[in-house]
């Protein structure tokens, strides 16, 4: 990518283009409709399947995969992640740069995406960094079941939203979002979370990043704790390629981008 100082990018599929611009990328991952819901998961993995290195998915990405995963964020209504991943990511702090949110004012969307985190039993440390330096007030999507004293201990500091009963499911998540106007929903895992919307057949859209590595161990694959089932049929939207990094954007049949 010229000018950057990262390694370029290259489209391979649909149109080849050489060295492409942030506007490019930013065009080809724009989503189709932005009033209706689209639920688009992010994940990077190993050659061989792994979706963490050292329990992290940081791990495996680069400076490239860090850069796109960057831009996805500008189109986001609301950050979606599990309450696992925040706990192995961090999170804390502002999630876009400063040149990101003035792109998204530029276009009359708010500076920051909302964030939402997925807790069916509320289990985050309202005194930890994630709620202190958070840019913007997260909501916390649970269960009705979720234990009283941790609703106020976490009150303090987020929005909680039952979600379902005795876990938050993905089709009452998504409503849920919706009713707030946040419809374009960028999850970010992690595998259990993309577990349950892939089996509550709410995956529009995958990009997955193949890091051109070889993890070995026993890490987690992207999806965990889905039941076997028919398979799912996503169409191949486009392939980027840095160095032999691929970027692969799929959606479900009949969705495209």
């Amino acid at each position: 990518m010229s000018g950057t100082g990262l390694r370029a990018i290259h489209r391979v599929y649909p149109d080849p283009v050489r060295d492409a611009t942030d506007g490019q990328l930013l065009d080809w991952y724009s989503v189709p409709d932005r009033e209706q819901p689209w639920v688009r998961f992010n994940f990077v993995a190993s050659l061989d399947g792994a979706a963490t290195h050292e329990g992290r998915a940081g791990g495996l990405g680069d400076a490239v995969d860090q850069h796109v995963f960057m831009l996805l964020r500008r189109h986001a209504d609301v950050i979606l992640v599990g309450a696992g991943t925040v706990r192995a990511e961090g999170y804390a702090g502002p999630l876009l740069s400063e040149a990101d949110c003035r792109w998204r004012l530029d276009r009359g969307l708010p500076a920051h995406p909302a964030i939402a985190i997925v807790s069916g039993s509320l289990d985050l440390d309202p005194d930890g960094a994630f709620f202190a330096q958070a840019p913007v007030r997260p909501l916390l999507l649970t269960a009705a079941s979720a234990a009283a004293g941790r609703r106020r201990a976490l009150a303090r500091v987020a929005d909680i939203i039952d979600a379902g009963p005795e876990a938050a499911e993905p089709a009452l998540i998504v409503a849920a979002l919706a009713a707030r106007g946040y419809r374009n929903i960028h999850s970010e895992g992690g595998p259990v979370l993309f577990g349950t919307f892939q089996a509550a057949g709410l995956v529009d859209e995958l990009c997955l990043t193949l890091s051109p590595v070889l993890a070995g161990g026993t890490g987690k694959r992207i999806a965990d704790g889905v039941p076997e089932h028919r398979l799912q049929e996503l169409e191949l939207v486009h392939i980027l390629e840095s160095a032999g990094m691929l970027l692969l954007r799929y959606a479900a049949a009949g969705r495209r981008g």
